[in-house]
């Protein structure tokens, strides 16, 4: 059975049957992205990086200083990230073939991932949406992730009708060979967000050498 029948099936029951090990998580989204982007890497200068200044900081307190309530199991259905225009369908990603992480199609520049075997967006623990910086068209979703700023919100509307909405804490680039798996999907006790995609220095060879991580925090729930 599929990964995402299987999230077919804990949405019909209310909560997921299986939850991937988070070293495997760490090691194959890694992978998984480094190989499925299907971009050209060759639009102008490239899509924008992370500032120092934007490092994650997992103590700093949100706009509100409180964390949320966490919200029960259900899919997310849309992500809009306004401070760098996305606003895209949400589909479920499972594991390929190869047991990697299989991000959205890439033909579909507009479309993130939820990947199945974290939490949903709001649950307790980190919750992984992945998406492509280009395609061989041009940008795509999730090309502007490297100009988040601390502050800036992430809103996930779920299959409930619930909107999940994320703080952005920290955004990083980091090398495919040397990825923080533990400290990038480890639960944090309380609902958090990490948004994925390619990043770093490009080769025609290697593609994109790194992945953009957004790190983000509940601090709203509606």
């Amino acid at each position: 059975m599929s990964w995402y029948e299987l999230s077919q099936m804990a949405e019909e029951e209310g909560r997921p049957k299986r939850r991937a090990p988070w070293g495997v998580i760490a090691l194959v989204l890694l992978t998984g992205l480094a190989l499925v982007r299907n971009g050209s890497g060759e639009f102008d200068t490239g899509p924008p990086q992370p500032a120092s200044a934007a490092a994650a900081d997992a103590h700093a307190q949100g706009a509100s200083g409180r964390t949320p309530a966490p919200l029960s199991f259900s899919m997310p259905a849309r992500v809009r990230i306004g401070a760098i225009q996305v606003d895209a369908p949400v589909t479920p990603v499972g594991l390929d073939p190869d047991g990697w992480v299989a991000a959205p199609p890439p033909q579909n520049k507009n479309l993130a991932g939820w990947f199945t075997g974290a939490v949903t967006p709001g649950e307790k623990g980190t919750a992984v949406i992945v998406g492509h910086v280009d395609n061989d068209q041009g940008p795509a979703v999730f090309y502007g992730l490297g100009a988040l700023k601390k502050g800036n919100r992430v809103e996930v509307t779920r299959q409930d009708g619930k909107t999940a909405v994320f703080e952005i804490y920290g955004v990083e680039v980091f090398d495919k060979s040397d990825f923080p798996g533990d400290r990038v999907y480890a639960s944090k006790g309380a609902p958090e967000l990490r948004v994925i995609t390619c990043g770093g220095g490009f080769t025609q060879l290697n593609g994109y050498d790194g992945n953009v991580v957004a790190f983000a925090r509940l601090v709203e729930a509606h």
